[in-house]
Order: C-alpha cells, then sequence, then structure tokens
C-alpha cells in the first residue's frame, strides 16, 4: 500500500497543477494525503481550497492544523486511509464474491460483518505499508520546520509498532537550485534514527512547486527499487482474496 503525506502551509505557485499531479498519483495506486500547517496565522482561502482539491483528486484525506497537533495528525491520516483503502477493497472483493448490486460491508448480516471486519482489522496491522513525505520548505514554513521534524519522528515509531512491514521516505521541496523541484532526503527506511538532524541541513526559498514535486515522488514510486514491495503486494492480494473467500461464502 503506498501513500504520499504532503504536508504544506500554501498555495502552489510553480509548475502544473498539484492536483492533476494528484490525480495522476492516484492512477499509479498511490494515495495522497494532505495536511496544511499554521502557526500563528492561517492558511488563506486559496490555500484551503487547494489542500481540499489535492486530497480529494489523490483520494486521500486532508487536515488544517496547528503545529502542535502536527506528529498526532500524521499519525491519524496515515492509519485513517489505510482503513479506507482496505474498505474499498473489501467491498470490491464482495462484489466479485456476492455479484453486482450485492452489500457493502456494513449491510452484511451481523455474523457475516463481524467476521469481515475481524479481517479488514488484521490486514490494516498486517498489510504492507510505504509513506513518502513530502515536505515543503517554501520560506514561510521555516518556523514550523521544527514540528515537522517531531512529527516525522513519531510517525515512523508509529509505523514500528505495527505487525505489516513499513517504510517511510522523505522528500522536500523546492530544492537548493533552479529547476529542482524536489530531493530526496531520505530513501526507504523503517529507523527512526535517520531523521536526526535533517531539518538542520535544509534552506528555505520562496518558491512551492507542489504539482512538480508530487510528480517527482510518483516517478520515485515507478522506477525505484520497488521489487520486494510488489511481491509482498502480490502476496497479499493473494491473502486477502483466500481471506474473504472463507468469510463470506
Amino acid at each position: 500500500m503506498k501513500q504520499i503525506l504532503l504536508i504544506t502551509d500554501g498555495c502552489s505557485n510553480v509548475g502544473v497543477s498539484p492536483v492533476l499531479a494528484a490525480a495522476e498519483a492516484r492512477e499509479e495506486g498511490i494515495t495522497v494525503n494532505v495536511v496544511g500547517v499554521i502557526d500563528y496565522g492561517t492558511i488563506g482561502e486559496l490555500g484551503s481550497r487547494e489542500i481540499e482539491d489535492i486530497a480529494r483528486a489523490g483520494g486521500g484525506i486532508s487536515q488544517i492544523v496547528g503545529t502542535r497537533q502536527l506528529a498526532h495528525t500524521m499519525q491519524m491520516m496515515t492509519r485513517k486511509t489505510v482503513v479506507q483503502t482496505i474498505q474499498q477493497a473489501v467491498n470490491r472483493e464482495l462484489t466479485q464474491i456476492l455479484g453486482e448490486g450485492s452489500k457493502t460491508v456494513t449491510d452484511l448480516e451481523p455474523a457475516q460483518r463481524s467476521q469481515v471486519v475481524e479481517v479488514m482489522d488484521n490486514m490494516t496491522e498486517t498489510t504492507a505499508l510505504q509513506v513518502s513525505l513530502l515536505i515543503d520548505v517554501s520560506a514561510s514554513m521555516k518556523p514550523k520546520l521544527a514540528a515537522v521534524e517531531e512529527g516525522i519522528r513519531d510517525l515512523m515509531l508509529s509505523l514500528q509498532a505495527r505487525v505489516g512491514k513499513s517504510r517511510l521516505s522523505v522528500f522536500h521541496f523546492p530544492g537548493r537550485h533552479s529547476g529542482e523541484h524536489a530531493v530526496m532526503d531520505i530513501d526507504w527506511t523503517d529507523d527512526p534514527g535517520r531523521v536526526r538532524s535533517l531539518f538542520g541541513r535544509l534552506q528555505t526559498k520562496g518558491a512551492t512547486p507542489t504539482g512538480p514535486a508530487i510528480q517527482k515522488v510518483i516517478d520515485f514510486y515507478r522506477y525505484g527499487t520497488l521489487e520486494e514491495q510488489q511481491e509482498i503486494e502480490g502476496n497479499y492480494r493473494i491473502e486477502r482474496e483466500g481471506m474473504l473467500g472463507d468469510n463470506v461464502v
């Protein structure tokens, strides 16, 4: 299961629309969640609308929070998206098993619903998960980066607590050089220690190329070393079909 978790505080102003980029991610099987971070001011109406539109196009969820709530929100959104994605997959599987016009999980008979919900809870904790954090380091984000760093550490600890294999990668945008829309800071890892002192190396800039940055992460998913993840996901699909078949037939 693949996610992009975008952390930003404002409107994009360079390159392709981030809404179109998020839609492209969704087509690639990557869910896009967006956290809008505020501090002493507020995100403008245009920025708030863009945040909601990006998440909607990416099949994810959005939320605007203060820096104090950031760590908890990142964990909540990641888990909630996993649950939603699994429920959507289960409903599709029920349609294949029971035929068109069949019931969703919530409409099943109590005994069947209880069995399927138990399977879904198990999948939530055991499904392989990859989360790419995409962090806006435009000039206005500078006073918020300490909270973002703390949030990443907490998120990694949360992912470590799962039974399933969980890995995190970290990108920031814009890059240091002109035309460098996004930079990968951390390749796939499950080690919270790799986040330490990451933000001390970042330089904030004025531009906000959110759309091109999302596309950069999509390319990472496309062309990165993901053979292991593909094998895991193939095994997950086989396991899911067998478990659901046993529980609803």
